[in-house]
């Protein structure tokens, strides 16, 4: 059988750490993986980090097009020697912190495009929140981390590991851990153990934002010193045109208590303290 091994092997390629390449072999996980997405025939799907394709060629024989992102030019090069008979799979050198997701033409099916991925472990919160910001061209994301990150991406509220990401993820998408995968899944084997998290993108987000930009800058205040009462942190806003008055007013507004930490506040209470902040600008 084909392994990520046996296939860099023959090309007198070694994995780069920098990139930190790891590719995952095992095609019973693959298959459970693709399963996930839930491809149909008429779905683009948009793989991040393609690597030697083993994925790649699974995902092409469910979907009608596949847009593979590699970075590593020489990933590339076999990419396009093994896929070279699939029609329906089109091959990107790019970074894909530079892709830009709603030039992906989907206008036949109307429909917006799936994601699927092994993230880099050293870029996956750059990676995911670049995903986010391209909510309107994705449905839905299937996503390998490092599970320590996806275990603060699914956690509540009042938790250690709730912060920044869960807040995001929790406001703009549904998401549910699909899988745990083990480090000997993968050539070369990681330090870490992976998990597999679903990522349905909400049509709505859980409430209507006035300013998505603002939203952001609040849930970034608000968990900047997490020792620190949400108002204090709030204080920090007077350096961005806004006075201790309207932190105080924003917060009467919104109905949340300035002496709570800002890692009890829900994804729903940030987005309210948000909208809040945004009448008392502009009203």
């Amino acid at each position: 059988m084909t392994t990520p091994r046996k296939i860099l092997e023959s090309r007198g390629i070694r994995p780069l750490k920098r990139l930190g390449q790891s590719f995952l072999g095992d095609r019973n996980i693959i298959g459970k993986i693709i399963g996930i997405l839930d491809i149909r025939c008429d779905d683009v799907v948009i793989e991040i980090g393609a690597g030697i394709g083993i994925m790649t060629e699974e995902i092409a024989r469910y979907a009608g097009r596949v847009i593979a992102i590699e970075i590593d030019p020489y990933m590339v090069k076999i990419l396009r020697e093994r896929l070279k008979d699939y029609l329906n799979v089109e091959i990107v050198h790019a970074d894909i912190l530079a892709f830009d997701f709603s030039s992906v033409n989907h206008s036949l099916t109307n429909k917006k495009v799936k994601v699927i991925g092994n993230i880099p472990y050293y870029i996956s919160s750059q990676i995911l929140f670049r995903l986010i910001d391209y909510r309107s061209d994705i449905s839905c994301m299937i996503l390998m981390f490092q599970k320590e990150l996806a275990d603060r991406l699914t956690a509540p509220p009042g938790t250690k590991k709730y912060g920044i990401p869960s807040v995001i993820v929790d406001m703009y998408t549904i998401c549910t851990r699909e899988m745990i995968i083990p480090a000997d899944c993968f050539y070369p084997a990681p330090k870490i153990i992976s998990a597999v998290l679903k990522m349905v993108i909400r049509d709505t987000p859980q409430i209507e934002l006035k300013d998505h930009k603002l939203f952001f800058k609040i849930v970034r205040t608000s968990f900047s010193k997490r020792r620190k009462t949400l108002l204090n942190n709030l204080k920090s806003l007077t350096r961005q045109g806004y006075n201790e008055k309207d932190i105080n007013q924003a917060l009467q507004i919104a109905g949340i208590d300035g002496s709570r930490r800002g890692e009890t506040l829900s994804a729903v209470e940030l987005g309210t303290l948000s909208n809040a902040f945004f009448l008392v600008k502009y009203s």
